[in-house]
């Protein structure tokens, strides 16, 4: 499955548009809170643990949305755009959210 957030694969033109796709990964409310509250563990400007962590939130949306395009018959997923918003009480969770258009190349 080819992932890509151009519109379109050079030298590889689209045959078909089977449609929209997403992916949607959530966080739980203690590690916005712990975010937000204080970073403990930076080294070199950086918080660690909390990259890793949305770093798997991205990694599973983007898997979630890879899995729904397959199941639509795609190969390729085009125009990918990732987002990043903090949802429910207060912010009190961050939700990952991936969408493209799958297509077969």
């Amino acid at each position: 499955m080819i992932l890509s957030t151009t519109p379109q694969i050079e030298g590889r033109p689209i045959r078909e548009y089977k449609g929209v796709v997403t992916g949607e990964t959530i966080i739980g409310a203690n590690f916005v809170k712990d975010f937000f509250a204080g970073i403990r563990d930076i080294v070199g400007g950086r918080a660690g643990s909390y990259e890793k962590v949305l770093i798997e939130a991205k990694d599973t949306s983007m898997q979630e949305m890879m899995q729904r395009a397959q199941a639509l018959g795609a190969n390729a997923v085009v125009g990918i755009d990732i987002d990043y918003e903090t949802i429910g009480a207060n912010g009190s969770m961050l939700m990952v959210a991936t969408s493209g258009t799958a297509v077969v190349i």
